[in-house]
């Protein structure tokens, strides 16, 4: 069974309830409903509901395969605002919360934050900036961490890694150019982020030009940097460099050029790029010459699961990637609660 394969037998068992605030977007629309009426999700459009209905009805889609939410109904409305500014350390006030919802987006991630939507997907109407800057105002970001990034998986023929042809990398998409800080938030992120997607124990690679000081300068420095902050503040996760790639997914190489204890040498099932130069190149070269599926980019980071999905991308991908976010939600939610169980 393959990774997809897994994932859409963990979204069928549980659905999430997904919010799409560009629901009159053809795409968006057809990709909500397939991966509705197929038993992973609870599509929830989020919209002009009279609208919505109307294009529902135009498009030959069952409506009651959709939860519709009208944002100028405003009994509901209201009661969101009431539930959203009770929260603990909001940004937003109701005045400014009112207004904003004005837009589906963030109407869609109030929802999210209050509990009504486990997931907010977007990304075909509103660009990444946007959906980067609703994310941070209403959803916020985990505690601990201050960046967010993003991080792919990859499906690679022919690769025997620590799982199989499975590879999680990042980020190829959203931070520039992190300094250390930023680099261990990225990690952390990443480790928690397959954890719950997967199922795996994270073993983190913080990758470089060189393996355990081979080689000198300031972007090595960054990297070394990135991994004692990352340590100190996650002491649990195995997260470890700075590693050459080969020494970081090698265990024959990581023999020779790892001369001292570790869970991640040769053996990691996460890569972080030390730029977004490094990772574009990375992950074009592994989809290029690898013959890889890659999966994603998923947004990581925030408080609860937004995903931006890629313009461009065929119905058959975007349904992936919405299936991809309800099984990292549902994990989330799990997680947490193994964490409240344990206090």
């Amino acid at each position: 069974m393959g990774v997809l394969d897994q994932i859409y037998l963990k979204a069928k068992k549980n659905p999430g309830k997904v919010a799409f605030p560009e629901a009159m977007n053809e795409k968006m629309m057809q990709a909500a409903y397939e991966t509705g009426k197929e038993g992973y999700i609870v599509p929830v459009l989020v919209g002009d509901g009279v609208e919505i209905r109307a294009a529902v009805r135009e498009r030959g889609y069952e409506e009651d395969i959709f939860v519709i939410v009208d944002i100028h109904e405003e009994e509901y409305k209201k009661n969101l605002i009431e539930r959203y500014v009770s929260l603990p350390q909001t940004i937003l006030k109701e005045k400014a919360l009112d207004r904003r919802m004005k837009s589906p987006l963030y109407y869609a991630m109030v929802m999210q934050a209050v509990g009504e939507a486990d997931v907010t997907f977007a990304g075909i109407d509103n660009t990444t900036g946007d959906v980067l800057l609703a994310g941070q105002m209403i959803i916020g970001l985990k505690e601990g961490i201050g960046t967010v990034s993003s991080i792919g998986l990859c499906d690679i023929p022919g690769f025997q890694g620590s799982e199989g042809t499975l590879l999680a990398i990042g980020d190829s998409a959203v931070c520039t150019d992190p300094d250390a800080k930023q680099l261990a938030d990225i990690a952390i992120s990443a480790c928690d982020t397959v954890t719950a997607l997967l199922g795996w124990e994270p073993r983190c690679a913080m990758v470089s030009y060189s393996t355990l000081g081979s080689g000198q300068g300031e972007l090595v420095d960054k990297v070394v940097q990135a991994v004692k902050l990352a340590n100190e503040r996650r002491p649990e996760l195995a997260i470890d460099g700075e590693f050459q790639f080969d020494a970081a997914i090698s265990p024959a190489v990581a023999e020779k050029k790892v001369k001292r204890e570790s869970k991640v040498a040769g053996k990691a099932n996460i890569v972080i790029w030390p730029d977004l130069n490094v990772g574009n190149v990375g992950v074009k070269l592994i989809q290029q010459f690898g013959h890889a599926d890659a999966y994603g980019p998923m947004l990581q980071g925030f408080n609860k699961v937004v995903c931006d999905c890629s313009r461009g991308a065929p119905v058959s991908e975007i349904k992936g990637n919405i299936v991809i976010s309800a099984v990292r939600a549902a994990g989330s939610r799990q997680e947490e609660a193994g964490k409240g169980g344990c206090e």
